[in-house]
């Protein structure tokens, strides 16, 4: 029997907001008791921290600059596959509820307030309930979105409950005589552009007051997060609540034993507090960084495997679509990533020429870096246009963090002439990826 596949993606959420990645308050008990009989990778990172670059990537798991997504407001090209696609080749339904952001061109946006039609809804086309851009069309509470025939469908409520009510329906309505592949897309935590604050629940201020600031957040002392926090965790708590909602849907019609979730996020979030040590300094950004605080995110998966387990090898976002394919016995030579079921009982930890991943970061620079379990190391143009050029030729080094005696990433080693052997090698293995993925060739100097 074909299994079910639900696909639960959150916007900007960081992996410590949940407990079985450290949190101390108590944010997700359901993500953390799906976590405990599923998989977790502790050592998950975004392949490109910003949304809708991001998003290419899951949806055709090519890295952005395969695809040209490589900044927010270029749409998905419609003649490349998708997971989507794959799905329906291999007999499933295919839905999609939520954020889409891969409709709209900037100079056209036509689909920012509008129906996006079936063409440029990368193949999902048995249930649809979606919104190019969720953070235009609706706030925390209140909104609407766009049917499958494109009508305009309002809700009043919070929205992430509003946008699992969707996804219910879904599960409720469907063809039981066939599989389906379901992509439950969230905005949340993500901040509310207009309002430039994060909308948690209402009393996620005084009902999460006392949190723990992370670390690698508090010793900068600098940015938004003390005052946003507690509503960035009410909203965390919310995709949580909703996860729970989904999963008693499952065991309501029977099917739980026979589906597989997915729970992941596009990237995580420093709260504006690392601008000023990334080139250009200053801005005003949450994301766009290869720092941890930017690019590590939760991945955990139930139902992929009978044994629970906790992997630390490093994985990456782009591996996700790869695993999708696998489970539907689908070729993965198509895609850029690797499977996580390969990750499976594994004993042993890959070298670092092995396995890292590697991450293309845009709008805010032109730049390329390599994460493995100890060390960071980044790269950048200082000549280029991160919002016009996706690439380059020439990139000059500009990060070196040894994680395992500095996990908040405060100390850059880049001009320290005792990691110099290190960071040649780096600077090789880096290179080395920018040509294969990207095929061009590429100089990095001091």
């Amino acid at each position: 029997m074909k299994k079910n596949v639900i696909f639960y993606f959150s916007d900007q959420q960081r992996w410590d907001t949940i407990g079985v990645y450290g949190q101390p308050l108590n944010i997700t008990p359901n993500l953390d008791q799906m976590a405990l009989e599923g998989i977790i990778f502790d050592n998950a990172f975004s392949c490109q921290p910003v949304c809708g670059p991001a998003r290419s990537c899951v949806q055709s798991g090519l890295y952005a600059t395969k695809t040209g997504c490589f900044v927010n407001g270029i749409s998905l090209p419609q003649n490349i596959s998708t997971i989507a696609k794959e799905f329906n080749n291999a007999g499933y339904q295919t839905a999609y509820v939520g954020k889409w952001h891969l409709a709209s061109d900037d100079g056209v946006e036509e689909y920012l307030y509008a129906p996006i039609p079936p063409s440029k809804r990368g193949g999902y086309q048995d249930y649809w309930m979606a919104s190019d851009a969720l953070e235009l069309t609706s706030h925390g509470y209140d909104g609407y979105v766009f049917d499958k025939d494109m009508n305009k469908i309002e809700f009043e409520g919070y929205r992430v409950d509003k946008i699992t009510d969707f996804a219910l329906d879904f599960l409720d309505s469907r063809n039981t005589e066939k599989p389906f592949f379901l992509f439950l897309s969230h905005i949340e935590p993500h901040h509310q552009n207009d309002h430039k604050c994060y909308e948690g629940p209402e009393g996620s201020k005084e009902k999460f007051k006392d949190y723990t600031l992370p670390e690698d957040l508090s010793f900068l002392n600098n940015g938004d997060a003390e005052e946003s926090y507690p509503d960035y965790l009410g909203a965390c708590h919310s995709l949580d609540q909703n996860l729970g909602r989904i999963r008693n849907k499952l065991r309501e019609l029977q099917i739980e034993n026979n589906t597989i979730i997915i729970y992941t996020s596009d990237h995580g979030c420093h709260f504006r507090t690392r601008n000023k040590s990334m080139p250009p300094k200053g801005g005003d950004d949450y994301k766009r960084s290869p720092y941890d605080s930017a690019t590590h995110i939760p991945i955990i998966i139930y139902g992929l495997s009978n044994t629970p387990q906790r992997i630390t090898t490093v994985v990456s976002l782009i591996d996700l679509p790869a695993t999708l394919l696998e489970i539907i016995n689908t070729p993965t030579n198509t895609v850029d990533g690797i499977p996580l079921q390969q990750f499976l009982l594994s004993n042993q930890e890959p070298s670092l020429q092995e396995r890292f991943v590697f991450i293309q970061i845009s709008e805010s620079m032109v730049g390329r870096a390599i994460r493995s379990k100890d060390w960071l190391y980044a790269v950048f143009d200082p000549s280029k246009n991160p919002w016009k050029d996706k690439d380059s030729t020439q990139y000059q080094d500009y990060l070196l963090i040894d994680i395992s005696q500095d996990p908040h990433q405060l100390n850059n080693l880049i001009n320290n002439s005792n990691y110099q052997e290190k960071k040649e090698e780096l600077r090789k293995i880096l290179t080395q990826k920018i040509m294969e993925i990207e095929n061009i060739e590429v100089l990095i100097s001091s």
